[in-house]
């Protein structure tokens, strides 16, 4: 394309949901609710494991830095989406654009990696019982949430640095309510063979790699509960319960965004489907969590004091 079409980009057009104009203060109402559901119910869970030594426990602890990741990981769009709504104003800068893509690749990548974390704290827990204190330890813990939040860094800094070198033509509509990398590839100028590249990349080590050790873990830990009495499997499946419902929303939604072709969704489809991962999952999070676990809901019960009503069976 001649230089004549290029030109310096300095911010990008979000359409949001401005397809439907009629329903702008509706959808905005409804976003804000979840979106207050989604912080105030992970903060309570971050406060519960916190503030009672019952949950002091590699589970809970990953549990709560999971919470931590959901609250970062709705608010990177979130807030954007519900001002662009309600102002009608509808731009994002340009470096504020790669930067709501930096950090959304970020937390949504620390979602990912702390998912593996609960099935690998799970699979030890069942399978290896005598040797849980030592290989789940808090040293160990701390160890890997360290790398999990270093990894992280690999896919958001690679594909924001790339999008940085891109450049971009007159056209700077995206068709989405937040900076995704598909859109913005569609609207570059300059080859962009390195940057699907990597997105194949990343994307099977970052996203089909935890995925197949998850399943492993859960295979493992199948094939180890068959050997229980009837009660002690009860038991294990009631504590793998709540984090296999979590992962399957979790994947289940990103792949009904990512893997579908785009001819065979429409632009509102898209956008519905990527609000069920960025918005309706972390808000379901503490709710999965805290429902069947008679723990947690002793925990937000003192929190919130009314421990005997929260904590009754």
């Amino acid at each position: 394309m001649g230089q004549e079409n290029r030109t310096s980009i300095t911010e990008f057009i979000l359409l949001g949901f401005s397809e439907w104009p009629d329903q702008q203060r509706l959808l905005f109402g409804l976003f804000l609710v979840m979106y207050l559901i989604t912080v105030v119910g992970n903060l309570l869970i971050i406060l519960a494991i916190s503030s009672d030594s019952h949950l002091q426990s590699p589970m809970y602890f990953f549990l709560a830095n999971l919470s931590f990741a959901d609250i970062c990981f709705t608010s990177t769009s979130i807030p954007k989406m519900l001002v662009n709504i309600e102002t009608q104003h509808q731009t994002i800068s340009y470096v504020g654009c790669i930067t709501q893509l930096y950090f959304l690749l970020a937390f949504g990548c620390l979602d990912n990696l702390l998912l593996v974390a609960m099935a690998y704290d799970r699979y030890v827990a069942i399978c290896h019982p005598l040797h849980y204190a030592s290989v789940m330890s808090p040293q160990h813990c701390v160890l890997m949430l360290s790398v999990c939040w270093a990894l992280t860094n690999i896919p958001a800094l690679t594909h924001s640095i790339l999008l940085a070198h891109l450049d971009f033509c007159t056209h700077h509509v995206i068709p989405h309510f937040f900076c995704d990398i598909s859109p913005l590839l569609k609207l570059a100028c300059s080859d962009t063979h390195i940057n699907e590249l990597m997105i194949i990349i990343l994307g099977a080590i970052f996203l089909i790699v935890p995925l197949a050790l998850i399943v492993l873990s859960y295979a493992q830990i199948t094939s180890a509960i068959l050997g229980f009495s009837s009660e002690g499997r009860w038991k294990a499946f009631s504590t793998c319960g709540s984090h296999l419902t979590v992962v399957l929303l979790f994947y289940g939604s990103l792949m009904g965004v990512y893997l579908f072709p785009s001819s065979s969704y429409s632009i509102q489809r898209k956008n519905a489907a990527a609000l069920l991962y960025m918005v309706v999952t972390p808000m379901m999070n503490p709710f999965i969590y805290s429902l069947r676990n008679r723990d947690m809901k002793g925990a937000l019960g003192k929190l919130l004091g009314n421990g005997k009503t929260l904590s009754s069976p």
